[in-house]
């Protein structure tokens, strides 16, 4: 079945970019044409927010399991954002139920950037820290939350019995596998290592690197 542009109803391919509804935290497909409009915040008068598609696989994370639990994240799999209306960091894990809110402690969270600054330049309401320590895994993502939503709803329509059932956990690994694809790898220092291209790899050269934050 085709897609359309939410808003000007263009047919669009189905990978695209989302608007983010600021009152009711919904996203709405849109065209390239609607993208770059709504890339300036005057456009919608602060109704929608642009969803970026930058994606990143931060290596070094500094994250151990004292502080993990300081967070109070009651499972191994959890999203961060700052949400702008509430004026505070916002903590959600993907469950059968749908994304669930769990108090988080801020202080701890505070700590948390200081010890990775890449998190300073994460875009208010839009981006996120995507964090699998599910089954022994150690992944840190800076990702669009149109992302974390693919996952919610992933563990959502999957999930059996009260361990989800061995489907739901193949999805859930075929999902962090395409974004590890997707993503550049970073440092939680803010810098970003660009792929190399073949010939680099031939030739001996360095992998470049680009610092994010200002």
């Amino acid at each position: 079945m085709e897609e359309h542009c939410e808003l000007c109803s263009e047919p669009i391919p189905p990978a695209h970019q989302h608007l983010l509804d600021m009152s009711s935290r919904e996203l709405t497909c849109t065209c390239r044409a609607c993208a770059l409009l709504f890339d300036r915040r005057a456009a919608s008068e602060g109704r929608y927010r642009l969803v970026p598609d930058r994606r990143l696989r931060i290596e070094d994370f500094e994250l151990d399991d004292g502080v993990w639990e300081s967070l109070r994240i009651p499972v191994e799999m959890a999203f961060f954002l700052h949400w702008t209306e509430a004026d505070r960091m916002m903590a959600f894990y993907p469950s059968p139920m749908g994304a669930t809110e769990c108090l988080l402690e801020l202080r701890a969270w505070e700590d948390l950037v200081t010890a990775n600054p890449v998190l300073r330049d994460m875009e208010p309401d839009v981006e996120t820290l995507l964090v699998n320590r599910a089954r022994g895994a150690r992944e840190y993502y800076l990702a669009p939350i149109d992302d974390c939503f693919d996952l919610v709803g992933l563990i959502r329509t999957n999930w059996r019995g009260l361990g989800g059932g061995r489907e739901v956990w193949k999805e859930i690994d075929g999902f962090f596998e395409r974004l590890a694809g997707r993503s550049r790898r970073a440092a939680r220092d803010g810098t970003v290592h660009r792929k190399r291209p073949p010939e680099a790899e031939v030739s001996g050269e360095r992998e470049e690197t680009v610092w994010l934050t200002t």
